[in-house]
């Protein structure tokens, strides 16, 4: 499944290489896993998340866009950038995405709709700096933007 296969990415990127956590070993993996389920739920793993996102091979781009008109542009715009990342709590998280994609990245991950915001939250502002090194969101497929980032 796509969005299983995408956690075991995203997990490279966030829990793989140098002993660079701060206690968190478990947010790495746990962390590729549940971006790797919303992510594929936004592809079009069901209740319209593909349009939500803008479809397509590579969900990252809508999503940004999704954070963005919630409000969270600064947020957003700083894990593309070069600079430092700024955070993002679970209840913004929670705010801007649609209540069924979360409900179903909860399910697809076992944790509450609440954990599965805070999750993201840690992980996301990570992810999505490390597959943007130029400052910008690479085009093409979402697998292959990661595979080109060796890491």
């Amino acid at each position: 499944m796509a969005g299983s296969d995408l956690g075991s990415l995203l997990g490279g990127i966030l829990g793989g290489g140098s002993g660079s956590g701060s206690g968190g070993q478990a947010g790495g993996g746990g962390g590729g896993n549940i971006l790797g389920a919303l992510l594929g739920t936004l592809m079009g793993g069901g209740a319209g998340g593909g349009q939500a996102a803008g479809g397509g091979n590579n969900p990252l781009g809508g999503l940004m866009d999704m954070l963005s008109k919630s409000g969270l542009a600064d947020q957003a715009q700083s894990w593309i950038g070069t600079g430092d990342n700024k955070p993002v709590s679970g209840a913004q998280i929670a705010d801007a995405l649609p209540d069924d994609t979360l409900q179903k990245v909860a399910e697809q991950t076992g944790v509450s709709p609440q954990e599965a915001a805070d999750q993201i939250a840690r992980s996301l502002p990570q992810a999505v700096d490390k597959l943007s090194p130029a400052g910008s969101i690479p085009s093409g497929s979402l697998e292959d933007i990661i595979r080109q980032q060796n890491l």
